[in-house]
């Protein structure tokens, strides 16, 4: 009897610092029973053994940052048939998004002895102002867990159970108590998507919006609120540009504010 040919699955970086893959890497004797079930066919992070595509499932770390880059993703979505976006770089454009407030040519003359030897594009996009994308898994880094899930989800045919609702929630679930309400702490968990278990909240600190926007974002809101509490516009800006400050519901807001 022929025996079945196990899933394919490649993973990808672009401009990004490696921490999603790691996360995948983290997922230690979960990540054996996913290297059992499929077969890791480009994944340079954890081997120099490459195998050339289609894959049946490609994840993919990074942002567009580069002429080359927008010409790779293309090549990576020609060859997968399922392509999955993960960590804030690839769905939100990343930290290095924050260059689109500003003048690159400005950046790259200061920086630089040579800038015109720097090839890059004026925005860092998500990998979706590209190509299609079949799913987002947004963090900075991505939970582990989630990241299981997703692939679990779709090498059985099926869509990916992530939720989507506040970080508030998890604080209420673990009885964490409210910074903002509490102690007048600015916080992003009211219009940040659950996602790191609410970790900041629970050591008294504001949650900075790692995972990016929820479903649906009231940031006007959570903005008078912050007012309320004495927090300036360019801390607002601030607030909203970090990891996922390319992402539109953050974005629209922190424009909202500048001066």
């Amino acid at each position: 009897m022929r025996q079945q040919q196990k899933p394919r699955v490649a993973v990808w970086k672009f401009s990004s610092c490696d921490g999603c893959q790691l996360s995948l890497l983290d997922c230690e004797d979960e990540l054996l029973a996913v290297a059992d079930a499929v077969e890791i066919a480009n994944f340079p992070e954890a081997s120099r053994a490459v195998r050339k595509g289609p894959y049946d499932l490609s994840l993919v770390e990074g942002s567009i940052g580069t002429p080359h880059d927008a010409q790779r993703i293309q090549e990576v979505r020609r060859l997968s048939k399922v392509l999955v976006t993960i960590g804030a770089c690839a769905t939100a454009g990343g930290i290095q998004a924050l260059r689109n407030f500003a003048n690159v040519s400005e950046y790259t003359a200061r920086v630089y002895a040579k800038p015109e030897y720097i090839d890059t594009l004026s925005k860092s996009t998500p990998v979706s102002f590209h190509v299609f994308v079949d799913f987002e898994l947004r963090g900075c880094p991505v939970n582990r867990w989630q990241l299981l899930e997703v692939i679990g989800a779709y090498l059985n045919g099926r869509r990916p159970n992530v939720p989507t609702y506040s970080l508030c929630l998890d604080c209420k679930r673990q009885g964490t108590t409210c910074v903002m309400v509490a102690s007048g702490i600015p916080c992003l968990g009211p219009v940040t998507q659950s996602g790191c278990g609410a970790l900041c909240p629970a050591y008294k600190r504001g949650c900075y919006g790692c995972f990016g926007p929820m479903e649906s974002p009231n940031t006007r809101a959570l903005s008078a609120a912050w007012r309320g509490l004495g927090v300036a516009k360019a801390d607002t800006v601030r607030a909203y540009r970090t990891f996922n400050a390319f992402s539109e519901a953050f974005r629209k807001e922190s424009e909202l504010h500048e001066e």
